[in-house]
């Protein structure tokens, strides 16, 4: 079952690799990754989406992410009500006579063509996974020379943490 977890972290050098360390030695295998920084410097935010089939696995795992010293806090998001979006850019074997034709294609799904040149043409896509995931189907007969993938980005929808919620986790470790 896939579950997509949310770390705040201190934004320092190492911290990536301690967490994905921990997740390597406890099995997890992460479907992707996303990182940034936050609203507030110093502060980033960390989207895993990982494969578990156990909860109390799952349990585990974010206790063990707790006490990582620059973890300030863990949020599993799988059952909460979400927004997440990731972005995906295409490249595809294209010449003038498909261009209007792969045109009609990503209209539906508000994709951009961000790039033409004479034997290809590249396409960005914001969504959930499965629109992209769609998109590259319907876009596979053209032949895929390139894809880019973010991987997932989330929160929990009418509620962002409080600058002062930040503070607080900072207070105690």
């Amino acid at each position: 079952m896939k579950r997509i977890v949310t770390l705040v972290v201190q934004n320092r050098s190492g911290v990536l690799n301690r967490v994905t360390g921990l997740m390597h030695k406890r099995q997890f295998n992460i479907e992707s990754i996303s990182v940034g920084r936050t609203e507030q410097d110093g502060i980033s935010k960390m989207t895993f989406v990982v494969d578990v089939e156990d909860h109390r696995k799952l349990e585990q795992l974010t206790k063990q992410l707790h006490k990582q010293i620059d973890v300030l806090k863990v949020t599993d998001l799988s059952e909460k009500a979400i927004v997440a979006r990731e972005l995906a850019m295409i490249k595809i074997v294209s010449n003038a006579s498909v261009r209007s034709e792969v045109q009609s294609i990503i209209e539906p799904f508000r994709a951009d063509v961000i790039d033409i040149s004479r034997d290809s043409l590249s396409v960005q896509v914001t969504g959930k996974p499965e629109k992209i995931e769609a998109l590259i189907d319907l876009l596979r007969p053209y032949g895929i020379k390139d894809i880019a993938r973010t991987g997932l980005t989330a929160f929990s929808r009418g509620q962002q943490p409080q600058a002062s919620e930040l503070t607080q986790f900072s207070l105690l470790k």
